[in-house]
Formats: C-alpha cells, sequence, structure tokens
C-alpha cells in the first residue's frame, strides 16, 4: 500500500510546519514544501509522483501559487487535483485563482477537519471527471492503477498491483493486499468490469485473483495458493484458468 503524496507550496515556516504536521499525523505523505513558483514546478515534476498539492496563493507577496496552478494544468495527462490555501480576500485574485478549477479554496488559518475533507473531495472529484467509478457512499474511486479508499480520516492509496485478490461477502467487497485488508460496498461483478482481465481473474463466483500473485495451482484440492501464504478457493467453473497461464510441459 502506498501512502499519498501531497506537495505543499507555501512560503510561510509556521503555516507549512503546522500543515505537515495535520498531514503527517493523518496517514499522508508530505513529498516536499516548495516555497517558491521555481521550487513548486521542480518538485511537482521531480522523482516522486505527486497526487495531490496544497497552494499558497501568494508566495513572497506575488500570486505565483496561481502561475503554478496554471502552468501544472497545461500538460492534462500530468495534472493533479490541487487545494489553494489562502489568506487573500480580493475579489480579483479569487475570481484569477478560480479560472485555474482548484477542488477547494480554503481561507487561513485552516481548519484540521476542513483540509482533510477537501483533500478526500479533490481526490474524489478529480478522478470523477475522467469516467472512473466513484462511490460517495463508500468513498472509494478506482482509477486505471490505484484505488483510494476511505480509512478513517484520511485517504489510503492501493495499488491494483498490490492486491493479492478480492472476496465478495453479499455486497461488500474484502480488498486482500500483502499488507492490508479494506472492505468496500461494491458487487464482484461491478468491481470485476473495472479491473483488468489480463490480470484479474475469476476463481470462485465469490472471488478475483491477481495473477500474477498465483504461486501454485493445487486442481485435485481446488485450491490456488498465493504470495504472503493466502489462498482461494478453485471451482470446476474457473478451472479454465490453468489454460490461460503460461504453464511448462
Amino acid at each position: 500500500m502506498d501512502q499519498i503524496n501531497i506537495l505543499i507550496v507555501e512560503d510561510t515556516p509556521a503555516q507549512s510546519t503546522r500543515l505537515t504536521k495535520v498531514l503527517q499525523e493523518n496517514g499522508y505523505h508530505v513529498v516536499g514544501i516548495a516555497t517558491t513558483f521555481k521550487e513548486a514546478l521542480t518538485l511537482f515534476y521531480g522523482d516522486v509522483k505527486i497526487d495531490i498539492a496544497i497552494i499558497d496563493i501568494f508566495l513572497e507577496g506575488v500570486p505565483d501559487g496561481i502561475a503554478f496552478a496554471e502552468t501544472i494544468n497545461t500538460v492534462p495527462n500530468a495534472a493533479k487535483p490541487f487545494v489553494f490555501l489562502t489568506s487573500s480576500t480580493d475579489r480579483q485574485i479569487f475570481q484569477r485563482a478560480k479560472l485555474t478549477q482548484p477542488f477547494s479554496y480554503l481561507m487561513k488559518p485552516f481548519n484540521e477537519l476542513e483540509i482533510l475533507y477537501a483533500i478526500e473531495m479533490a481526490v474524489e472529484k478529480f478522478y470523477a471527471q475522467q469516467n472512473v467509478f466513484l462511490s460517495k457512499k463508500e468513498n472509494t474511486v478506482i482509477t486505471d492503477d490505484h484505488l483510494f479508499i476511505k480509512k478513517g480520516k484520511s485517504l489510503k492509496k492501493v495499488g491494483l498491483s498490490d492486491i493479492v485478490y478480492i472476496e465478495v461477502e453479499e455486497k461488500y467487497c474484502n480488498i486482500i493486499t500483502e499488507k492490508e485488508k479494506f472492505v468496500i460496498m461494491i458487487s464482484l461483478t461491478k468491481i470485476s468490469k473495472l479491473l483488468s482481465p489480463s490480470i484479474f481473474t475469476k476463481t470462485h463466483r465469490n472471488f478475483i485473483v491477481n495473477s500474477k500473485k498465483i504461486e501454485e495451482i493445487i486442481p485435485a484440492d481446488n485450491l490456488i495458493m498465493l504470495s504472503s501464504n493466502h489462498h482461494v478457493p478453485l471451482s470446476e467453473k474457473y478451472k479454465t484458468i490453468i489454460k490461460n497461464l503460461h504453464t511448462l510441459k
């Protein structure tokens, strides 16, 4: 499981320190703190993939936070959700900031719950624009390569490649990774349509496995052994899975 990577663009040390503390206490990973437009771009396009940015509009008295937002919006495939955090009440500044389509616009001094809620809503709204699965009721977003699952006060980022298997229990699905278990409200049929069939395959009417995590198939016992000592049943209906795997004769 990955943490959500957050970039802070803020030139006031007291504000960035408090914001970092709040984020880290709630399970988020602060990639870095940029105090200038140039530093913000360097971190945003750096080696660590940014998931969301929290941007102060004024940096050293200049609205460079807006300029940064405008810049990262110019490359659609690289765009990420961002939230503005400011003490400015200037209407013209607000109108200019609004054109960059932030997912939230918060006033200083910030409230912890407002920040956490803004992050959650920014991720949900951003990926909803790309027509991925979004469940407001269950607080789960499924993108091409990750699940964003609400857990406690924060969102957890779960790589699809980290999933070992998925098990359905009535209206809920248990998402099993090598280190953790998540429960979301979605049918197995619906989630299976969202996952790549070249990687995820059914082994039973209640189970989907990540084929890359399969370590052994025991047809006689109707059993599939997976990484990290996990195992799932293999029903007769789905034994064709064996034909789809590369085997040595």
